[in-house]
């Protein structure tokens, strides 16, 4: 189990985490979320090493992970951490890159996972070529291919996908996430991308300006969030006061509403006016005004009319279930 304490940590006078505590248990994917600056790198490199943090401590089972003042090179030999910067070397080939990371004392076997990891990442193509000829997403894929090299413990991955074209990165992220939990590698995944967390990542951990403010099973982060910074990290999400929805309510409260969670009415509900109609592909995503000039998203399956009036509607079912968790409005 990864146990991770942090006190705080900051430069100079200014903090950059606080009060930093959770665990992971061997073999769990973790999701970190939060905006930019929120701390998600910052406590990666915590954790693997790179940083020094006075007021805290990082444990695999028994073993406690030691920073820079105590590794000459940063890490540990259980522990592998895929940085936004790539680290290449970039006058040696493809295969070259991968196979310096494995074990000088299995070289028989080395082609063997030098092969693996190159079906992996989909390069079995560009095995002899030079990575300086690599576009910056097959960069990407070599340097996720490197940690990979001696089958880590612990694997730490900082926006691993952010350089890949949607078309490879939708396929690259089912091979590389179903691999992880085959081999029963503990990994904690930051990203910005609702679709590197949602399908894959069994709990998710938020950050907001250095805390965390919500530790949840993804699943139920997503259905029930406890308020609108960390709705909005999964996507477009409204807040709207229940009196809009449901004249008749006598709470002075507002609900979360995802843009799906809007039903279409001709006739009845909240009066809005489509401002703009956006293909989605599977649907179209719709702004709209109401009558007081507060704008809301919905989706629809059809185009909506500009300047068309229309009625949107919210189920009960969805009220109460955002009501439960005690959200208040968070603008």
């Amino acid at each position: 189990m990864l146990k991770v304490r942090i006190d705080s940590f900051g430069y100079k006078d200014q903090n950059i985490l606080e009060d930093i505590s959770f665990e992971v248990a061997k073999g769990e994917h973790l999701a970190l979320m939060g905006e930019s600056g929120s701390g998600k790198s910052t406590l990666l490199k915590i954790i693997y090493g790179l940083l020094h943090v006075e007021n805290g401590s990082i444990f695999w089972g028994e073993t406690e992970a030691l920073g820079p003042n105590f590794n000459l090179v940063p890490g540990e030999p259980y522990m592998k951490y895929l940085a936004q910067d790539f680290d290449l070397m970039p006058y040696i080939t493809v295969e070259e890159n991968i196979g310096q990371f494995l074990s000088v004392f299995e070289r028989e076997t080395h082609q063997q996972r030098i092969d693996e990891l190159l079906k992996l990442i989909e390069m079995e193509d560009h095995a002899k070529t030079k990575v300086q000829f690599l576009s910056g997403g097959q960069q990407q894929r070599v340097a996720l291919a490197r940690v990979l090299a001696q089958e880590p413990e612990v694997l730490l991955l900082d926006e691993p996908f952010g350089h890949i074209d949607n078309f490879k990165r939708n396929s690259l992220r089912r091979n590389l996430f179903l691999y992880l939990k085959e081999k029963n590698i503990t990994v904690l995944t930051a990203s910005h991308d609702p679709n590197d967390v949602l399908p894959f990542a069994k709990r998710t951990l938020i950050l907001e300006k250095g805390r965390i403010i919500a530790d949840q099973k993804t699943k139920k982060l997503f259905n029930t969030p406890p308020n609108y910074y960390t709705a909005s990290l999964f996507g477009e999400v409204n807040q709207v006061p229940i009196k809009l929805l449901k004249s008749y309510a006598e709470i002075d409260r507002s609900v979360l509403v995802y843009p799906h969670e809007f039903q279409v009415s001709k006739s009845s509900g909240l009066k809005v006016e489509v401002q703009h109609s956006f293909f989605k592909g599977s649907h179209y995503l719709n702004e709209g005004k109401t009558e007081d000039g507060t704008t809301l998203f919905f989706n629809s399956d059809k185009k909506q009319i500009l300047g068309k009036t229309i009625f949107l509607n919210v189920s009960l079912k969805t009220i109460n279930k955002r009501l439960r968790i005690g959200q208040t409005a968070n603008t």
